[in-house]
């Protein structure tokens, strides 16, 4: 019972996480900063060493570009890419990628 308890209050955070970034802010972000290396929807980075963002996990993506804005993680084109948003503007990029669908066909350029 505590289990099943456990299991829908993650869910419920998870889902409550997920609301407070607005995808489509997150587009028109992305469309300025992102779609350079990552593409349009993320799904088509242009280097091998690029992640695909599509489909990625939004509480992933927000901790990702946090971490790359306090410097927690390394990486010089990120970490002034991040410096530029705004608690709300990486909430609203991590809705879109999120929202988006990784194409199967990624790695074949």
């Amino acid at each position: 019972m505590m289990r099943a308890l456990v299991l829908v209050l993650g869910a419920l955070a998870a889902m409550s996480a997920q609301a407070s970034g607005n995808a489509d802010k997150g587009k028109q972000k992305v469309a300025q900063v992102c779609v350079a290396c990552h593409g349009a929807d993320g799904s088509k980075p242009s280097a091998p060493d690029q992640p695909v963002l599509a489909g990625q996990y939004y509480d992933y993506l927000v901790r990702a570009l946090t971490d790359y804005k306090n410097g927690r993680r390394t990486n010089p084109i990120m970490k002034g890419f991040a410096a530029q948003l705004s608690k709300q503007d990486i909430e609203d990029v991590a809705a879109w990628f999120s929202s988006q669908q990784a194409s199967p066909l990624h790695n074949q350029r």
